[in-house]
Order: structure tokens, then sequence, then C-alpha cells
């Protein structure tokens, strides 16, 4: 059965254990002008406290985490996709004043955007949101997928010389995934209440010898067992995003003449006066850290995932400029498609695969009031 959502909103309830986050329930609020209005008023009534009508900037960046974590988006770090919304918050709500304060309809212009553009960023790649009982990982122990995947991660951390079994199973327990059924081995909150209470299940005296090959695989087995059995009375929300950056964004933005021209245009214009007197590369770099590029092109955000940057780096130093001579506006578009077109050909050959999972302290269920912001841990692995 639904439950109520946000000032009488309908909100699904998760099927099966899995929820969902593609960004439409911030749509359908911020589309809902009464709603989003009512949203505006009371959160700004909350935060001025002085009731001069202004915020204080550091108080906006919680207050988008409040917002956002009450509509079922897990908080900053949770994705890529939508991360770099929450980096320009400050900024965004500040544009224009001088003293570091901001009006009620500066705050309700601003967050109409950011809200607007965390809910494209989720449309493009949604948060699948896990709520981890242990029922995967026992199935994972019983189903014959274990063995192999032991001997795997045995082969792969070398274990069995100078290692003592503690260590070893704890390092096994960092090569396991959601897709095993196991929540991010690295979050303090699984360590203390999870693993550890776990790992008093085992030998005391077998935890510091060294790890014999067979050791190492009964002990494991056990351990995730004990892992399983905890997480049905503690389980675990996980917030899992995954995506490939294989290029095939790039090829469809340069296959559109019309938009990539406009997107070139645009980026030129934003382009900083001062980068663009400069070499002609390091102009081109700057054109990369526009977040309209990593939209248009189907891109993470420029610094959000080195192995992306990296081919994006390499691609502009290979480009063929005149040495550390300035461009004018049409040389900027000719060299960028053809980096373009050079990150295309190397993600096609070799794409990127992110996977991040964070663990989000809180339960999913929906309130009337704002909650507050969830802590997270993020895991994000290429």
């Amino acid at each position: 059965m639904a439950e109520r959502g946000w000032f009488g909103r309908r909100k699904k309830k998760a099927q099966g254990e899995k929820v969902v986050v593609d960004g439409s329930e911030i749509r359908e609020l911020v589309e809902d002008e009464e709603a989003f209005e009512m949203l505006v008023e009371t959160k700004f009534r909350q935060l001025d406290a002085e009731g001069n009508g202004r915020l204080d900037v550091r108080e906006l960046r919680p207050a988008v985490a409040d917002i956002e974590a009450a509509l079922g988006v897990p908080v900053e770090e949770a994705s890529i996709n939508t991360d770099h919304v929450y980096s320009e918050v400050v900024s965004e709500l500040t544009h224009g004043t001088a003293q570091g304060e901001v009006s009620r309809a500066e705050f309700q212009e601003a967050l109409h955007d950011i809200l607007l553009g965390v809910a494209a960023g989720l449309k493009r790649d949604p948060i699948v949101i896990l709520r981890m009982d242990g029922e995967d990982l026992k199935e994972f122990v019983d189903n014959g997928r274990y063995e192999p995947e032991a001997a795997a991660i045995f082969s792969r951390l070398g274990c069995g010389q100078d290692a003592a079994l503690r260590q070893s199973l704890l390092a096994a327990l960092q090569q396991l995934t959601v897709d095993h059924g196991m929540p991010p081995a690295s979050d303090e909150w699984v360590v203390g209440n999870i693993i550890e209470p776990a790992l008093l299940q085992l030998p005391a005296d077998q935890l510091d010898q060294p790890a014999s090959r067979e050791g190492f695989f009964k002990q494991l087995e056990q351990l995730l067992c004990a892992i399983a059995e905890r997480l049905k009375d503690h389980p675990v929300i996980v917030a899992h995003t995954e995506n490939t950056f294989d290029g095939s964004g790039v090829k469809r933005l340069l296959a559109n003449k019309f938009e990539l021209d406009k997107l070139l245009t645009s980026v030129w214009k934003d382009v900083p006066a001062e980068h663009k007197k400069k070499a002609s590369k390091e102009c081109l770099r700057v054109a990369f850290t526009f977040d309209k590029m990593a939209d248009a092109a189907r891109l993470p955000p420029y610094g959000a995932v080195a192995k992306v940057d990296t081919v994006v780096d390499e691609a502009i130093k290979t480009a063929n400029t005149d040495g550390g001579k300035a461009i004018d506006e049409a040389e900027f578009k000719r060299l960028l498609t053809d980096i373009l077109g050079a990150v295309m050909l190397r993600l096609k050959g070799s794409p990127v695969f992110v996977s991040t999972n964070t663990v989000v302290h809180e339960s999913l269920s929906s309130s009337s009031t704002v909650p507050a912001s969830p802590s997270v841990i993020p895991m994000p692995s290429e």
C-alpha cells in the first residue's frame, strides 16, 4: 500500500527489497507549484531564525540536503551524476549578492534549479536503494557460488604466508560486493555493528594464526553465515549506482551537428577571458570542466572519475594545436570536436565501469517533516 509523502503526495512502496530513485518525485514536487511554494516557505521559515527575511549561506547546503533526504534521495556522494549539483549549491544561491546572504525569492529560484538538476541526473542514471537483510549473502554461500569466488579471492590476496587469518578474512570482505549480498565492508557502522560481532563467533585462537587455504575457506564461510544472521536483525540500506562510460553519449552528440555547434558556442562564451588569452590546450581543458559538457556528452563531471579524466587529458594532449598560442572561436570549436572524437574512440576501445555503494543510515519510510540528513560513506570502485 502506498504511503503518504510530502504534502499529501503519494509515495510508492518498494517492490521486494529494492527502490529505484529516478528523480520523478523531485520533478513532480517542483512542478506542483502549490506544494513547492509550501516547501520553500516551511524550510525558509525554519532557517530564518532571526526573522529578517534573509539566510546565512552556511545554512543553505544542509537545507537542500534535508529536502532531498525527505524526498528519498541519498545525500551527497551517493552518485557522481548528482554530486556536482551539491558542489554548486552555495555559489548558485549567493549569485549576485554582496553580503553572503540570500532572500526568500533567491532561495526559491535557486532551489528550483538545483532540484531539477538533481532530478535530471537521477533520470539519466537512477540510484537503486537496496535493503540488505542477509538473504542474498546466505544464498551466495549456499548455492555453489561461494567456493570459486573464495578461491579467486584467496589467490588475489596472496594469503597463506605471513598474513594472519583475521587480516585475510577482513581483506576478503572488501572483495565482496552488493552482488554477493555483502554491504560495504569499509563502512564504520557495518564494521562495528555487523562484521566485528560476527568475528566474535569464530575461534579466537585461529584468527591470529597464518591463513592456510583450508582454514581460510572454512572460516570465511562461517564468517559470512554469521554476517548474514546479523543482517536479519540489523538490515543495512545501501544506495547503489553503476555506469559504463563507453563513448556512446559522445557519439550521439557528434552525430547531431546542430546541437554540437550550439553547445560549443555556449561553452566558448563561458570560458573566462583570461583563459582564452592563454595557451590553447589550457583553454580546451577548462571547457571540459563545465557541467554542460559532461551532460551533453554523457560523461561524468570532470574530476569525478579519474579514469575518464585521464582519457580526456590524453585526448587534449594529442590535439593538433598550434603550440602555446591562443585560439579563436572557430579554432576552439574545431579542436574541441576533434578531442571529443578522440575521447569517443578511447572509451569505445576501453570502456570505464564505475560502481558506487553508499550506506544510508536512516529509514526509507516517508515523513511529513524533513528528517535529519543521513550520514553516508561512499564506496566507489572502477
